[in-house]
């Protein structure tokens, strides 16, 4: 059900402008690699073609990562490392089913790291918005999109990221907001809360203990 309310099929993009910004990122094109030189260097594919190899494939996927969720780039495109095979794998082309979901933040540097993007103060400005609609009657579809924060606000500021069948299988979701805490919990050391079958409670669906071998949650379902 919820696929089929908010799921997405892309239109695709040009791809070039992610390889040129890709080369000025120090990735070495295919014609000028060779593999004695730099033979655990990371394959780069665009659209399924091996365009060029990069020697340190972390610090590219966060920075293209950072562009996609910033704007910059398109949030069609699709991301996808393969650390076992050495494989970085960006997707442009149109006809990829995507669907959203919520980003967790995974920057050390940021203080809200292992939180998601979205804050009670984005939910209170979307609340307000939708109270405010009546008083923008007669306003035109441009003065309406440009006064109005929505869905596109939360795509533009990395909120949401919309990610395809093949990019999910490196992602690390979790089902709520509320596992996510509790496993936040389990990573403190904090006491995981009671779960008791006993009288009232007897018939109540058991939530099970976060699991202790999930290094870091990557997106959360909405």
């Amino acid at each position: 059900k919820n696929l089929s309310l908010m799921c997405y099929v892309s239109v695709g993009s040009d791809a070039s402008p992610i390889i040129d910004f890709m080369t000025q990122r120090n990735m070495q094109l295919l014609e000028e690699y060779d593999q004695n030189q730099n033979p655990d260097a990371t394959k780069v594919f665009v659209n399924g073609v091996w365009v060029g190899v990069h020697s340190n494939a972390q610090q590219l996927v966060t920075v293209v990562q950072e562009l996609r969720r910033n704007g910059t780039l398109s949030y069609e495109m699709s991301l996808i490392r393969d650390i076992r095979d050495r494989e970085f794998k960006i997707f442009t082309d149109a006809g990829r089913v995507m669907r959203p979901l919520f980003v967790v933040e995974n920057d050390i540097r940021k203080p809200n790291r292992n939180h998601l993007i979205f804050t009670k103060e984005i939910s209170n400005k979307l609340k307000q918005e939708q109270q405010e609609t009546s008083t923008r009657q007669g306003w035109s579809q441009d003065e309406v999109e440009s006064a109005t924060y929505g869905w596109r606000g939360l795509i533009q500021d990395g909120v949401v990221e919309y990610l395809d069948a093949e990019e999910e299988e490196t992602a690390m979701i979790t089902f709520s907001p509320e596992d996510l805490e509790e496993w936040r919990e389990m990573k403190l050391g904090l006491p995981a809360a009671e779960r008791s079958t006993e009288g009232e409670h007897r018939l109540r669906r058991l939530k099970p203990l976060p699991d202790p071998r999930i290094h870091a949650y990557t997106h959360c379902e909405i």
